[in-house]
C-alpha cells in the first residue's frame, strides 16, 4: 500500500509490514505464569525482556541482559540482601540489580575501590497487571523513557474465575500481516472449513454496523450469522460484539441472557517477522464444562489453519508484491493502517490520539 509522501519524515508511518508500535502496552503473560520469586525470559519487539515477581507479589520488567558480560539476568536468581531489598543476581559474576534496574552491588569490588555502582542501570519496563494478565510498556526511546500516559485495556466478560482455555502459537509473520489476517472477514469459508463452523457452500451476503472505540473499532452487538453453527450450543439468543484495539487486541464478547463468553486474542510481536498469538477464553456459561475438550481442539485447528496460510502467504510476500485491497471486505485492514499511522504521528507530535474511524455499515459475502 502507498505511504503518505506528504507527511514529514519524522511522523511518516513505515510501509505496511514494517515497523512496530512503541509507547503502548503489549500483552506478555498470564499473571498465574509469573510465580513469586520467578524470573522469566520473554522476547518482545526484538528485545529480551525479563518479567519477575518479588516476594511481596510485585511484578517488574527488565532488559534481560547484564551490562557487564551480557549474560541473561533471568538465568540468575532473586536475592534478598540486608539493606538492599529484593535484587536480581546475575549468574555470571553476581552483580545485583534492583527491580527498577539500578545496580545494587558488584561483589568483585574491594572495600577500598571507589566505584559508584548506582550509575550502572539495566533498562526497566513498566509492568501492569489487570484481569489476570501481565502487560509491558515498550517506550520508543530507551534513553529517555517516558511514564505510560494510559492504562492497559479492560476487557468485558472476564467472568467465571480463571480462563477456561489458553492457546498459543507463533506465526512467521510481521505484526501487520497477523492483524489483517485476524480481522479479515472473508477467509473463513476457505481457510476454516469445518462441518461445525461453516463451509464455502454456506456463504451469503452480510451487512454489519461498525463504530469507533478507544484506539480501535467494534462490530456493534448483533445476532451471530446463521451459518456460524458453533454459537448454537450456547442456546437462547446469543448477541455478540467484536472489537479491535491497538496495538493488537481482538475480542469477541458474547451475551446469552445473564451468561457471558469472552474470546480474547492478543497479538505480541516477538521480532519483526514473528508474532505470538495468544487466545484466552473466559465464561460463566455451564456449557463450557462440557465442551472444553472440543473448544481446545477447535482453537488449535483454527490457529494451525491460520498458521499454514501465513506460511503459504509468505511464499508470495518474499517478492514484495503490491497488495490490492478492496471495499468492504478489506476495510478493516485499511482502518488498521490508518490507526497505526495516526498513533505514530500523534506520539511524534506530542498530541492526543484522534481516532480516524467513522461509523459505517460494511457488506461482504462470507
Amino acid at each position: 500500500m502507498a505511504e503518505d509522501a506528504s507527511a514529514p519524515s519524522s511522523t511518516r508511518s513505515p510501509p505496511f509490514g514494517q515497523g512496530l508500535m512503541k509507547d503502548c502496552w503489549w500483552f506478555a503473560a498470564l499473571s498465574s505464569e509469573v510465580a513469586v520469586g520467578s524470573l522469566k525470559r520473554y522476547e518482545m519487539l526484538g528485545e529480551p525482556v525479563l518479567i519477575g515477581r518479588t516476594r511481596d507479589g510485585r511484578a517488574f520488567g527488565l532488559r534481560d541482559i547484564c551490562p557487564h558480560r551480557a549474560a541473561p539476568l533471568s538465568a540468575g536468581r532473586l536475592a534478598e540482601q540486608a539493606g538492599e531489598g529484593p535484587t536480581i543476581e546475575c549468574p555470571y559474576h553476581g552483580w545485583r540489580f534492583k527491580p527498577d534496574g539500578a545496580c545494587a552491588a558488584i561483589p568483585s569490588l574491594t572495600a577500598d575501590q571507589d566505584f559508584d555502582v548506582e550509575r550502572i542501570r539495566v533498562r526497566s519496563y513498566p509492568v501492569r497487571e489487570s484481569q489476570g494478565l501481565v502487560f509491558v510498556w515498550i517506550a520508543s526511546d530507551p534513553r529517555q523513557p517516558t511514564e505510560p500516559d494510559h492504562e492497559p485495556p479492560v476487557f468485558p466478560g472476564v467472568v467465571g474465575g480463571k480462563p477456561k482455555l489458553v492457546e498459543r502459537m507463533d506465526f512467521d509473520a510481521h505484526m501487520d500481516h497477523a492483524v489483517v489476517g485476524l480481522m479479515d472477514p472473508a477467509h473463513g469459508p476457505y481457510v476454516h472449513k469445518q462441518w461445525w463452523w461453516r463451509t464455502e457452500h454456506s456463504m451469503h451476503e452480510k451487512a454489519k454496523a461498525f463504530e469507533p472505540r478507544e484506539f480501535g473499532w467494534a462490530m456493534a452487538r448483533h445476532a451471530p450469522s446463521s451459518n456460524s453453527r458453533a454459537y448454537k450450543i450456547l442456546g437462547g439468543a446469543p448477541a455478540t460484539e467484536i472489537t479491535f484495539r491497538l496495538p493488537g487486541y481482538r475480542w469477541e464478547h458474547i451475551q446469552v441472557g445473564e451468561k457471558q463468553v469472552l474470546a480474547l486474542t492478543c497479538l505480541t510481536p516477538v521480532t519483526e517477522n514473528k508474532t505470538r498469538i495468544t487466545q484466552i477464553f473466559w465464561s460463566d456459561h455451564w456449557v463450557f464444562g462440557l465442551v472444553k475438550p472440543f473448544l481446545r481442539a477447535g482453537s488449535k485447528a483454527f490457529l494451525k489453519q491460520d498458521g499454514d496460510m501465513v506460511n503459504l502467504q509468505n511464499e508470495g510476500l518474499r517478492y514484495d508484491p503490491a497488495l490490492i485491497w478492496i471495499d468492504d471486505a478489506d476495510r478493516q485492514a485499511k482502518w488498521y493502517q490508518q490507526l497505526k499511522r495516526e498513533w505514530i504521528r500523534s506520539r511524534a507530535e506530542g498530541r492526543p490520539f484522534i481516532n480516524p474511524i467513522k461509523p459505517e455499515t460494511l457488506r461482504w459475502r462470507s
